[in-house]
C-alpha cells in the first residue's frame, strides 16, 4: 500500500545521476526541481535510503542533498522525526513578489523606451506557443514558456544578470506558481503578458508598467483560495495577506 504522506522519487532519464560527475549537486538539483515543480508535495516524508535505492547512490549524497534544500528552505530536518518537504513559506512568496515586482517594472519600462522589432518578434512566438499551452493538463510546458518570457525581457532590456539574481529569491514563489498553473485558468496570465507587450509596442512606458504590476499582483488575487484549498501545503506565520 502507498503512503500518500511518503513522497514518491520516480525520475525521468533527464533526472538520473551521472556517476561520472559529482553526485550530491546532482541530486540537490533534481529534488529542488521536483519540490519546485510539486512533484514532491509539501508536508511529505522523505526516505533517505529510498531516495538512494531509486538513484543507485549511497546515503551519504542524499543526506548532503538535503542538508543543501534545508538550508534553501525547502526540506525541513527535523531530529527524531525525519526529513520533510517544507511547506511554501507564504511570507518568502510575498517577499519575492514584491523584488520581482520591482525588477520588472523597470525592465518594461526600459523596453517601451527603446522598442525593438526583434524583441517584440519574439515575445510573439512565445506567446503564441503560450497559447498553445493554455489548457493542457501538464503545466510543465506553460511554465517553462512563461519562464522563458520573463527571461527574453530581462535579456533584452539589458538585464539577464538580474534574472539570475532573482531565481534563488522566488523559489517558494515559483512552487506556488506550479500550483496555480496546474489549478487556475492561465488564459488570464496570456492576456496580461499581451497588455504590457502591447504597451512596449506602443512606446507607451506608463501603460507597460501598469500592465506588469496588474500581472505580478494577480498572485495576490488568487493566493487566499489557493491557501484555503491547500491549507496543508502552506505555512502561513508572520505573512500579511
Amino acid at each position: 500500500m502507498i503512503d500518500p504522506n511518503v513522497a514518491s522519487h520516480e525520475h525521468t532519464a533527464a533526472e538520473r545521476i551521472d556517476p561520472r560527475q559529482a553526485v550530491g549537486p546532482q541530486l540537490c538539483g533534481v529534488m529542488r526541481d521536483q519540490i519546485i515543480r510539486g512533484e514532491l508535495a509539501p508536508g511529505s516524508r522523505l526516505l533517505r535510503t529510498e531516495i538512494a535505492t531509486k538513484f543507485g547512490i549511497s546515503r551519504q549524497p542524499v543526506s548532503d542533498a538535503c542538508a543543501r534544500l534545508a538550508e534553501e528552505g525547502l526540506v525541513d530536518i527535523l531530529p527524531q522525526r525525519g526529513t520533510f518537504v517544507s511547506r511554501i513559506n507564504v511570507s518568502a512568496v510575498l517577499s519575492a513578489r514584491f523584488v520581482r515586482e520591482s525588477v520588472e517594472v523597470e525592465i518594461v519600462r526600459r523596453l517601451a523606451a527603446e522598442r525593438s522589432t526583434a524583441m517584440l518578434d519574439e515575445c510573439a512566438r512565445l506567446l503564441e506557443e503560450q497559447r498553445r499551452q493554455i489548457d493542457t493538463p501538464d503545466q510543465l510546458p506553460f511554465m517553462a514558456l512563461d519562464e522563458a518570457f520573463h527571461f527574453h525581457l530581462s535579456r533584452s532590456a539589458g538585464q539577464a544578470a538580474a534574472w539570475r539574481i532573482l531565481q534563488p529569491l522566488k523559489t517558494q514563489m515559483d512552487r506556488l506558481r506550479h500550483i496555480s498553473a496546474r489549478e487556475l485558468p492561465r488564459r488570464l496570465l496570456i492576456e496580461q503578458h499581451e497588455t504590457f507587450v502591447d504597451a512596449i509596442g506602443r512606446r507607451n512606458p506608463e501603460a507597460a508598467v501598469a500592465g506588469m504590476r496588474d500581472h505580478l499582483r494577480q498572485m495576490l488575487d488568487d493566493l487566499p483560495a489557493l491557501i484555503e484549498s491547500h491549507a496543508d501545503y502552506f505555512d502561513t506565520r508572520g505573512a500579511v495577506l
